[in-house]
């Protein structure tokens, strides 16, 4: 047979319609009942400038004072996002089918109470920024932060997304953390609770559960998991606290697992690299992991005493 035959695209057309008939999950058509992942990025985006105005361009608006991109802005943003809560809103109430008008004006005050919102996040973002800087001597100044940082493109993606949630806006706090974390590999889940002056220093592979909280002056490093000791529960666990909770002044070392819903860390902690811990930390607490012995082989596969090195060998102390 020859594979280049002009009826094969419409036989493979046939095969996925017909597929797409079985009424499973995947095989859903209502493209338009769903948030816009696009518009939702875009929307990110334009909320980063409102919450840090002097550093994201944009040449759409062309105006050449404050005021008159603010407003323009914000009315971008309220419609957009109004138009995307309402459709989600639709999307939850499934085969309810509420009065549409009834759907665009709950869509709209919740984008207005969001956005009213603004100067409360903005401030959180602040001291987040300050704890940063004040807690990595490699920043030269807070604008490499700020352009640079994925730990705080995280946590303010976050801090916008967050409020979403507590309004109870389905679907879309999710999108937004889930764009933050493809950006930077910083995955937090938007239901997570966290106070001022939080710090991800370099972030990949931080993980955030939903039921996580968070208290004030917390630093976290790469590879942390705030996580649910177990989810064999599945759906049955939904609402439960399943993540730890961290106390002020804490701070935790990369690669540290803390796994359950009734798991604290003390206030005033820290908690060393690698350490997987499932109870609760009384404050004021440190956590290592007692060093493991080291093992040196030679050439011939005979194992050599750490004594047998000469005290000058410079590559053994760096080992």
């Amino acid at each position: 047979m020859d594979c280049r035959e002009n009826n094969e695209i419409a036989r493979l057309v046939q095969n996925l319609l017909g597929d797409y008939d079985k009424g499973r999950d995947i095989d859903t058509m209502e493209i338009f009942n769903r948030p816009d992942q696009e518009v939702v990025e875009d929307l990110i985006r334009k909320m980063m400038r409102l919450i840090f105005p002097g550093y994201y361009r944009d040449s759409t608006y062309k105006f050449y004072n404050m005021e008159g991109n603010l407003t323009v802005l914000i009315e971008d943003v309220l419609y957009n996002l109004s138009k995307q809560i309402s459709i989600v809103l639709r999307y939850a109430a499934g085969d309810e089918h509420p009065d549409e008008t009834t759907i665009e004006e709950q869509g709209y005050c919740l984008a207005l109470n969001f956005c009213n919102r603004l100067p409360k996040i903005r401030a959180y973002v602040d001291t987040d920024l300050e704890a940063t800087y004040q807690g990595d001597p490699a920043a030269y100044n807070k604008d490499d932060i700020v352009l640079s940082y994925p730990g705080l493109f995280a946590i303010t993606v976050n801090r916008l997304a967050h409020e979403l949630f507590l309004l109870n806006v389905p679907l879309i706090p999710r999108m937004m953390t889930e764009y933050a974390h493809s950006k930077t590999g910083i995955d937090i889940h938007p239901g997570a609770t966290i106070g001022k002056y939080f710090f991800i220093d370099h972030g990949t592979g931080v993980v955030v559960g939903s039921t996580t909280t968070i208290g004030e002056h917390v630093k976290v490093y790469q590879g942390v998991t705030l996580g649910a000791l177990s989810t064999s529960g599945g759906q049955a666990l939904h609402g439960v606290k399943r993540h730890p909770t961290i106390e002020d002044n804490v701070t935790i070392y990369s690669g540290a697992s803390i796994l359950g819903g009734d798991t604290v860390i003390g206030r005033n902690s820290v908690i060393g690299s690698n350490a997987f811990i499932t109870k609760s930390v009384p404050e004021g607490t440190r956590v290592t992991i007692k060093n493991q012995e080291l093992q040196f082989k030679g050439e011939d596969g005979k194992i050599i005493e750490m004594n047998d090195f000469a005290q000058g060998d410079a590559w053994c102390y760096v080992i």
